[in-house]
């Protein structure tokens, strides 16, 4: 997908000579420039750990509320519930309970 021009400011990245070569083996083989191969890595790998400090972030505050107030559903109601998903005698959603 193209990306919208912006304007871009330079950073340097100190690679090993072995790096360096991998990434420039697979520039060539995926027709494209080793600068748009060190920005894909770069966008995929700060996408990926955005949606992992997010899901952190929701476990902490889950984890938070529980501590407050104790409510829960145990791993047997969840499993119960999840193993009926899709079918005629699908349960609801486990009450939460201390």
């Amino acid at each position: 997908m193209p990306q919208p021009h912006v304007a871009a400011k330079t950073v340097s990245v100190k690679l090993d000579p072995d790096t360096r070569a991998r990434i420039e083996n697979l520039a060539e083989a995926r027709h494209r420039t080793a600068h748009w191969v060190m920005r894909e890595a770069i966008n995929q790998y700060v996408d990926r750990e955005e949606k992992r400090e997010a899901f952190r972030q929701d476990t902490l505050k889950a984890w938070n509320e529980y501590q407050e107030t104790g409510l829960h559903a145990t791993a047997g109601e969840v499993d119960a519930w999840l193993a009926n998903w899709g079918t005629e005698n699908e349960l609801s959603l486990p009450v939460c309970h201390k």
